[in-house]
């Protein structure tokens, strides 16, 4: 985005400033603390820009130019995650200015009551600001409340709290009641658009229907709720004119209509776009699910074949670890070789002449203009990202656990039992990998279908929208790959194109697209976003596996995740039909063996065996067994539910999409045909 945005510097995130300017004036202190998160739901689940809901009230992430001055805290060198697969697609999408991969700013402690790190954590502000008085049903902005405010526990940050301490309850202070501290709550109610705009409710305006009090210039307001349920069911009332409006008017399309005009405000970054915004607004509700949607990348660290493909990574890297210090110091090797040392890359430091001066050259080169830039981000695909990994697993390990001392990934071979299902062509063991997530950014209403459909969707992570970095996780398991029969596969592929099922899946596909995409992507083919057969046979196979291992190995499904290579040949890339079951921590030990032990073949073939059979049932059918998307329906499976394929979020790559048990197993009905394994009944 190159929408230039206002900014109050004045205001900017300082938690840990105020605590010391509160400390000066010998004033209780407020622990900058409020709450923790892992780092895998702040990267896909609460990143920057999304609401936290702590135990009184939610928070927001800031955007990164808060967490900079996080660092600048610390005299220290900033931590970065190397990972030059991901940060090549980073910079492909966000410009060539990205120059790192960082892991969230943390700090862990000695102990449990330690203080060591406390200034160490990702800045957040509260949002929304406006608040209810769970008392008296007062509706005010935060400034209203802040007298009120508690955090002065070191080690209880659930204990934040906003009171309202001149509560006098619903009767009021005439009615005999008496004044006591009360919690206040986040007023729910949020105004967003496409274009990823968020702003607090109009309250005021909205309960004088676009005009002023009346009787006062800041009106007292109340947000009095009619029942306990969901939705829009409270009345604004203003007590100063006796006014009063229900936000049930706000919803739907018509009250969208009545709605006041998106102001182009970016909480997350304090800032508002300056040309304004024309899209048309929303009522969001604070935990809405479709508040925020991560545009994330991931790639599972594996070596690269290509010697251009090397060359690259090594230039990246070693831009990356000289800096500055590479112009300066570029054709003394001495000088460079012991740099390199002492930063810990050993293997580029002992490289020949010749081939260290290549790569000194290689990083030297001039960068790609943003037109050429621009050019191939409109060729990329999500699948570029996944062939240098399918190429890499094709080749068969030399030994047992044989590891990459680049990568440290660690692959041991497996034979097929004579037993295993035939169109399972070839098993590996993956006993160590590195998986790498980096977030670009976030869009609200609409998920992207794909990190490169941008446009004015995406919303920034910094106010100049030119990050220099972003932030990663790396996560640290293993695996079980598993590869079906090319040749079986393209038969198949190619009698259910021509099939009357995949037709009716095309043209659902097709609604689906139409009515989830915003204005900004209505130019996309649909069909170029359909993943083919192949990748329904394979999306299916993983989630019934993923619950057949999660009942043998002591993981529970929700920490088994899918990595799905399935996609047609084409001239620069192999086609490709297999998946990478795989459980991952953030912790640097990694996970236990539990499923690499999956591996062996008498036990993986009783697995596929059993998963393969489990298809066969679901206690939805025959409802679930002949589901087959009609006009107007837009549901992207068929023969799929929770009963008996659908895995939890944080298991499935894409969201419970493109899921048909008659694609794997011969279901009673009209397309038992198509199944890829027949019947299978162990």
């Amino acid at each position: 985005m190159s929408d230039a945005v206002l900014h109050d510097a004045t205001r900017g995130v300082d938690p840990l400033g105020d605590g010391e300017a509160l400390a000066k004036d010998n004033a209780k202190r407020n622990y900058a603390k409020v709450g923790s998160a892992r780092p895998s739901s702040l990267l896909y689940t609460y990143g920057p820009g999304s609401i936290i809901d702590l135990p009184h009230f939610t928070v927001m992430p800031t955007g990164l130019d808060e967490w900079e001055r996080v660092w600048e805290r610390r005299d220290c060198e900033v931590p970065t995650i190397h990972a030059p697969r991901l940060l090549e697609a980073v910079q492909l999408m966000l410009g060539n200015q990205v120059a790192e991969l960082r892991p969230f700013p943390w700090q862990p402690t000695s102990t449990s009551f330690s203080r060591e790190g406390s200034d160490i954590g990702v800045p957040a502000r509260v949002f929304p600001q406006w608040l209810r008085c769970t008392g008296c049903d007062r509706l005010a902005p935060i400034s209203a409340f802040l007298d009120g405010y508690k955090n002065t526990h070191p080690f209880r940050p659930d204990e934040a709290v906003f009171e309202h301490t001149s509560c006098y309850g619903r009767r009021g202070q005439g009615a005999g009641g008496k004044k006591r501290r009360q919690p206040c709550v986040p007023a729910r109610y949020l105004l967003s658009c496409a274009d990823g705009h968020l702003d607090e409710f109009a309250y005021s305006w909205w309960v004088h229907r676009g005009s002023k009090c009346p009787k006062a210039p800041v009106p007292a307001l109340k947000m009095v709720e009619r029942t306990a349920g969901k939705g829009a069911n409270a009345i604004i009332v203003c007590s100063s004119c006796e006014a009063s409006r229900a936000m049930s008017e706000a919803q739907g399309a018509d009250g969208r209509k009545k709605l006041p005009r998106c102001r182009g405000r970016f909480p997350h970054l304090d800032a508002f776009i300056e040309a304004g915004c024309d899209q048309e607004t929303r009522l969001m509700l604070v935990g809405a699910s479709n508040l925020w949607f991560p545009a994330s990348q991931s790639i599972i660290d594996m070596p690269r074949l290509e010697a251009a493909e090397r060359a690259n990574e090594d230039a990246l890297r070693l831009r990356s670890l000289l800096g500055d210090n590479l112009a300066k110091f570029g054709e003394q090797f001495p000088v460079i070789r012991a740099l390199l040392a002492a930063a810990g890359a050993r293997d580029l430091a002992d490289l020949s002449d010749a081939r260290l001066a290549a790569i000194i050259a290689a990083a030297n080169a001039p960068r790609e203009t943003d037109a050429e830039r621009e050019e191939r981000k409109a060729k990329w695909e999500p699948v570029d990202l996944l062939v240098p990994e399918w190429r890499y697993l094709q080749i068969d390990p030399a030994a047992e656990r044989h590891e990459d001392e680049r990568s440290g990934l660690t692959i041991s071979p497996r034979p097929l039992d004579p037993s295993m299902a035939d169109g399972v062509s070839r098993v590996l063991a993956v006993d160590r990998l590195r998986k790498v997530n980096a977030v670009l950014g976030f869009t609200r209403i609409d998920d992207l279908d794909r990190v490169n459909d941008m446009g004015a969707r995406l919303v920034r992570l910094t106010r100049s929208g030119k990050p220099t970095w972003v932030p990663a996780t790396e996560d640290r398991g293993e695996g079980v790959f598993l590869q079906l029969d090319e040749v079986m596969v393209a038969a198949w592929e190619a009698s259910v194109l021509t099939s009357s099922l995949w037709q009716a899946h095309r043209k659902a596909h097709h609604r689906n697209f139409e009515r989830r995409f915003s204005e900004t992507a209505k130019a996309v083919n649909p069909d170029t976003r359909l993943r083919p057969p192949r990748y329904w046979l394979v999306h299916t196979v993983s989630h019934a596996l993923i619950r057949q291992m999660a009942m043998s190995s002591g993981y529970g499904a929700a920490s088994l995740t899918e990595r799905i290579y399935a996609w047609p040949g084409r001239r620069d890339r192999p086609a490709s039909a297999g998946v990478l079951i795989a459980t991952t921590a953030s912790d640097s030990d990694g996970t236990l063996g539990g499923l690499v032990a999956l591996s062996q073949p008498e036990r993986l073939t009783a697995i596929v065996s059993e998963a393969l059979r489990g298809l066969t049932r679901c206690s939805s059918d025959p409802v679930c067994a002949r589901r087959v998307p009609r006009d107007p329906e837009d549901f992207l499976h068929g023969a799929a539910c929770h009963c008996c394929v659908m895995a939890s979020e944080t298991s499935c790559e894409i969201a419970n999409r493109f899921l048909d048990r008659r694609f794997v197993v011969a279901l009673p009905g009209d397309h038992a045909a198509l199944s890829f394994f027949g019947y299978h009944d162990g």
